[in-house]
C-alpha cells in the first residue's frame, strides 16, 4: 500500500507506488546526516517510519533477522500517547501539538513490530491510540480528525488483524472500519463497476482509484501487507459485478477484485496519470494489487501482474528504495515466487543493502532458501494435479527461476 492521501497530505509529501510518498525526497547533503540505523538515504521527514516498517516487515517475511538498532529507531520513534509521526529526528523531546502525527506510519509500525515479536507495549500503546482517533463512520483519516479514506482504513485494519484485533468489533458510534469501507465501495454500473474511491469528491460523488481498490480489497477482507500464498483460483476472471450485495465486505471485495484484474488485464499492470504526458506504469500500486489479489484468492491476474514486475520494476525500485523492495517482496511473497530471484534480481540483498546489516547468518539464509524451494516444490506439485485432473489452471511454478509514508 503506497502513501496515497488526502490533499493535503499531498501538498506535502508529492501513497507508495502505493506504499511510498509518490515524490522522492532530495538526498541528505554532507552535512544533513540520518540516522544509521535508518534505511533509505533521502529525507525520512515524510516517510522514515513507514519505510523503515515496510523494510523491518519484509525483511521477517522472508526469515531476515534485522539490525537490532534499526528495530530500537523505530521503537523509540512513538510518542507518549502511542502515535509515530514520520520523522523524530531527536526521539528524547517530547511530542507536542506540533507533531505531525499519523495513522499510517502508527499502523505500519504495529504490523512490523507485532511481526518481530517482543514488542506488546509498543504496539498496544499504538493500537489503543488507533482506536481513540477513529472517525464516527468506523473509518481513519491520514490524520487524526481528517476524513476517512480507503487507504488509511485499510491499513489500520491490517495493524488490528495483525494485533489479535477483530477489526469488525472496533466500532466508533456503532460503525465498525468496514462500514466505512462499504461507502466508498462503488456500485455496478459503468466502466468502474465494483471499484473503491479514495475519498468521496466535493460533491460527495465516488470516482474510481486503481490504488485505493487494491487496499479496499485488502482491507475488506481484513489482511494486512503480508499475505501468505492461498489456493491456486481464476476466481475473477468474467466475474460479474454483483451490486445488490454490495453492502456486505466479502461482495465489496469480490467487486474490486473484479475491477483490478480488468484494469491489469490489458498490459498486466496499472498506470498513473502525469498531467502533460501519456500515463505511465505505476510500479508500486502493481505490486499492491498483485498483493491485494492474492489476498482474495484471484492468483491467475496476480500471477500475471508479478510477471510483469519481475521483467520491469527493477530500476523503479532502485530509485525508490526500501519501500519499494519490501513492495515487491510482499507481492512476491503473497504469490509464492522467489525474492531472492526476481526477475534476475535478489530483492532480499538489495532490500537488505539500504540499511544496517541484518543480524541473518548465512546458515540461516541458506535454511531460509532451501525452506522457500520446499514451498515452491509443493505448489508445482499442486498445479501439474490441477492441470491434469480439471486443464485449467495458472502454473505459478512454472516460471520459478529461482519486490516506501
Amino acid at each position: 500500500m503506497n502513501v496515497r492521501r488526502s490533499a493535503t497530505v499531498l501538498a506535502a509529501v508529492a501513497v507508495i507506488g502505493a506504499a511510498t510518498p509518490a515524490a522522492a525526497a532530495p538526498s541528505p547533503s554532507p552535512s544533513q546526516a540520518f540516522p544509521s540505523a535508518l534505511y533509505g538515504d533521502k529525507d525520512p521527514q515524510y516517510d522514515g517510519v513507514w519505510r523503515q516498517s515496510l523494510a523491518l516487515l519484509a525483511q521477517h517475511t522472508v526469515g531476515v533477522k534485522p539490525a537490532a538498532k534499526s528495530v530500537e529507531w523505530l521503537v523509540r520513534q512513538q510518542c507518549a500517547d502511542g502515535s509515530f509521526a514520520p520523522y523524530r529526528a531527536d526521539p528524547t523531546t517530547a511530542c507536542d501539538a506540533k507533531t505531525m502525527v499519523d495513522t499510517n506510519q502508527t499502523a505500519a509500525a504495529v504490523q512490523a513490530l507485532t511481526a518481530l515479536g517482543g514488542h506488546d507495549a509498543v504496539t498496544g500503546k499504538a493500537v489503543t491510540w488507533l482506536k481513540s482517533v477513529q472517525n464516527k463512520d468506523g473509518g481513519w483519516g491520514y490524520t487524526p480528525g481528517g476524513a476517512s479514506d480507503t487507504n488509511s482504513t485499510s491499513v489500520v485494519i491490517g495493524a488490528l488483524t495483525a494485533a489479535g484485533e477483530k477489526p469488525q468489533q472496533v466500532e466508533k458510534g456503532g460503525k465498525s472500519p468496514y462500514d466505512a469501507l462499504l461507502t466508498l465501495a462503488l456500485g455496478c454500473d459503468g466502466d468502474d463497476a465494483g471499484a473503491f474511491a479514495f475519498q468521496p469528491d466535493e460533491k460527495g460523488e465516488l470516482a474510481a482509484n486503481a490504488d485505493a481498490t487494491a487496499a479496499g480489497v485488502l482491507g475488506t477482507v481484513g489482511k494486512g501487507m503480508v499475505v501468505k500464498p492461498g489456493a491456486r483460483t481464476e476466481a475473477a476472471k468474467g466475474q460479474a459485478c454483483e451490486g445488490k450485495n454490495k453492502k456486505t465486505p466479502e461482495q465489496a471485495a469480490a467487486n474490486g477484485a473484479g475491477y483490478l484484474t480488468k484494469a491489469l488485464a490489458e498490459d498486466g499492470h496499472l498506470t498513473s496519470p502525469t498531467p502533460g504526458s501519456d500515463p505511465q506504469p505505476d510500479y508500486g500500486n502493481t505490486a499492491d494489487a498483485v498483493v491485494a489479489l492474492a489476498a482474495h484468492g484471484d492468483t491467475g491476474q496476480a500471477a500475471k501482474s508479478l510477471r510483469w514486475l519481475e521483467k520491469n520494476s527493477a530500476a523503479w525500485a532502485a530509485q525508490n528504495g526500501p519501500a519499494a523492495y519490501a513492495q515487491l517482496i510482499f507481492a512476491a511473497h503473497a504469490t509464492g515466487t522467489n525474492p531472492r530471484d526476481f526477475g534476475g534480481t535478489d530483492l532480499v540483498k538489495r532490500l537488505n543493502a539500504t540499511g544496517p546489516a541484518p543480524q541473518t547468518t548465512e546458515k540461516t539464509r541458506a535454511t531460509d532458501e532451501k525452506s522457500d524451494s520446499d514451498v515452491f516444490g509443493v505448489w508445482w506439485y499442486v498445479g501439474v494435479c490441477l492441470v491434469a485432473g480439471v486443464g485449467i489452471g495458472f502454473l505459478f511454478s512454472g516460471r520459478r527461476k529461482r519486490q516506501q509514508p
